[in-house]
């Protein structure tokens, strides 16, 4: 059976489940667009800090947010479009701003529908006109993410788009990695490293970004809670990023479309031209073992 609750809290907030498989998914739109919590058997999956979630002048560490029209930060968060210069924050404005729910579907399956559209705060740091449209569905232990982006501006739609999922975690070191590359680049130093499969989680961060992907699934094992992970994702996902700090008990493994600095350097930039639509999707899967 499955069915769409709405709890009136601080956020409005829609609660999806699929009782059969007791899963349950919480998503609140007027707070990004985000799904804050998802459930498999009763037990959590994701990370929140919810004193960050409730005030609305910080970006919500935890979830699941959305990275739109950049993934990652921009070198003095600028970038140049048509000799003008704009102030894009880190990962952009779709993980802070309103959505409004367009539909809802509990038959065979459930899923809830958001969109975003561009408006005159959006205008004001990216010049373009555009609709996202993101159903969430969940089935059994499964959530997949579909996205619809459309460029409603009368040029052409450059941008990246991606997800920061916050996954829960208590012993880091008991944590085995499936990801499908031999090398990844830390975010900071800009230096390539082989990849054996392990992390040195005493380092105070982690961030790096896997771009020599070898297939579109990665996994995560945590043998803790005797549970794995898997991410699968298209070709329209070419860079996994892995992100974490010491003492915090989450890491992050984000599917992104482009790398940093992609609106001003173009390396991988999604560019859609003017009245054209683009679809994908990224489908997660929790396993308990």
């Amino acid at each position: 059976m499955f069915t769409i609750a709405v709890k009136e809290q601080q956020y409005k907030t829609y609660i999806l489940s699929d009782e059969t498989a007791a899963s349950q998914l919480e998503v609140v739109p007027e707070r990004g667009g985000i799904i804050t919590r998802w459930r498999i058997q009763g037990q959590e999956i994701l990370y929140l800090d919810t004193e960050r979630f409730a005030n609305p002048d910080l970006s919500v560490r935890g979830g699941i947010p959305i990275l739109f029209p950049i993934c990652g930060n921009l070198p003095d968060n600028t970038y140049t479009y048509k000799g003008k210069q704009y102030t894009l924050k880190q990962h952009g404005f779709a993980r802070d701003l309103p959505w409004e729910v367009t539909d809802q579907v509990t038959q065979d399956k459930v899923s809830l529908t958001l969109v975003l559209n561009s408006n005159e705060q959006t205008r004001a740091v990216y010049p373009f006109d555009f609709q996202l449209t993101f159903t969430y569905e969940l089935q059994g232990n499964s959530l997949e993410i579909r996205q619809q982006y459309k460029n409603l501006s009368s040029t052409a739609l450059p941008f990246s788009n991606g997800f920061h999922p916050y996954f829960v975690t208590t012993d880091k070191t008991q944590l085995e990695f499936e990801i499908p590359s031999q090398e990844y680049q830390d975010q900071r130093t800009k230096e390539i490293y082989p990849f054996n499969g392990n992390f040195d989680f005493n380092l105070d961060e982690i961030d790096v970004a896997f771009k020599q992907l070898s297939s579109k699934s990665a996994a995560v094992i945590d043998n803790s809670r005797n549970f794995k992970l898997t991410l699968d994702y298209g070709d329209d996902y070419p860079i996994l990023v892995f992100w974490t700090l010491k003492g915090k008990d989450f890491y992050c493994l984000e599917p992104w479309s482009a790398p940093r600095n992609s609106l001003n350097t173009d390396e991988h930039l999604t560019v859609l031209e003017s009245g054209a639509s683009y679809t994908t999707s990224v489908r997660l899967t929790g396993n308990f073992f």
